[in-house]
């Protein structure tokens, strides 16, 4: 399915935190280095799980978790996949000031929660992934772009 943009839309459900991490981890595989994964979801809807799955499905063996204190957290291997938590930032000026464009220098796969803080960081070729709470254990997670 695409919307107006002609941009593919895929949307899944996700009854619980296994689930989301496996759509990440299916996503993952099929997403090329130095895509920008800009994500939205309020707290506690996923976020950081999808990245769990999205570290696996990239081959990288790690322990994932939230950067909220620390803004960038980096996994590395065969691939790099840099996971970004835009909570604490109240413009695009502070994720300049701490290097946004030389990490999509560098061709990672990047993903940013809480991109409603930084919208206008991105350049418009993103893939937008949301996440929305359904019920305590149920998730609509929609993703628009990249491959349909």
């Amino acid at each position: 399915m695409n919307n107006r943009e002609g941009r593919a839309v895929q949307t899944f459900i996700s009854r619980s935190e296994a689930e989301t991490e496996a759509i990440g981890e299916s996503f993952a595989r099929e997403t090329a280095d130095g895509s920008v994964i800009a994500m939205y979801g309020d707290l506690g809807a996923g976020k950081t799980a999808f990245v769990r799955g999205m570290a696996r499905g990239m081959g990288l063996d790690c322990r994932v978790s939230s950067p909220t204190f620390t803004i960038v957290n980096e996994y590395l291997g065969d691939r790099e996949l840099i996971h970004f938590d835009m909570y604490r930032l109240s413009s695009s000026d502070e994720l300049f000031d701490i290097g946004w464009e030389d990490y999509l220098a560098r061709g990672a796969v990047c993903a940013v929660e809480w991109s409603e803080n930084v919208d206008d960081a991105f350049f418009g070729d993103e893939i937008r992934l949301r996440i929305e709470k359904l019920s305590d254990t149920e998730r609509k997670i929609t993703i628009e772009g990249g491959r349909e």
